[in-house]
């Protein structure tokens, strides 16, 4: 059984976080992953900026961070949590701004975002060509095939 947990770190109540959940146990299945831990923080721009410049270089706010716990050579294991992933950062302000921006939904902005983070955590990255049609053909599938698609 995997643990997700959601943590939403600000005063909004975030409705869609319940449906996230759902998508993120469906997405697990989808990458054949059983016994596996990771957290979905829901920060501000402020939060992220800081994350961001602390963690990366990069002296401005994002949309998501991932922090994986394990490589290829290494998996964190716990008895009782199995394979723990590590914990995604959303910038709650970024997937607001980005939601209008790219004319859909906030759900599906927030289904975005925590998958492309969940894939971070797996190893994917989209830092060459190649690598990018590759993860971002399976957040599309991902995302398509539980029901949220861009139109959403």
């Amino acid at each position: 059984m995997n643990k997700i947990e959601i943590f939403n770190t600000l005063d909004k109540e975030i409705k869609e976080l319940t449906e996230i959940e759902k998508l993120m146990n469906y997405a697990c299945d989808y990458m054949k992953l059983d016994n596996v831990t990771f957290n979905i923080i829901i920060v501000d721009n402020e939060k992220i900026h800081e994350i961001n410049r602390e963690y990366r270089g990069i002296d401005r706010p994002t949309d998501v961070i991932s922090f994986a716990l394990e490589d290829e050579k290494d998996m964190l294991l716990d008895s009782e949590a199995g394979r723990i992933l590590g914990d995604i950062y959303i910038s709650l302000d970024k997937c607001i701004e980005q939601a209008k921006e790219y004319g859909h939904s906030f759900l599906r902005e927030l289904a975005f975002l925590s998958v492309h983070g969940f894939l971070h955590l797996q190893g994917y990255d989209h830092m060459k060509k190649e690598d990018e049609e590759v993860m971002f053909k399976l957040q599309d599938e991902i995302l398509d095939s539980y029901g949220i698609r861009r139109d959403v």
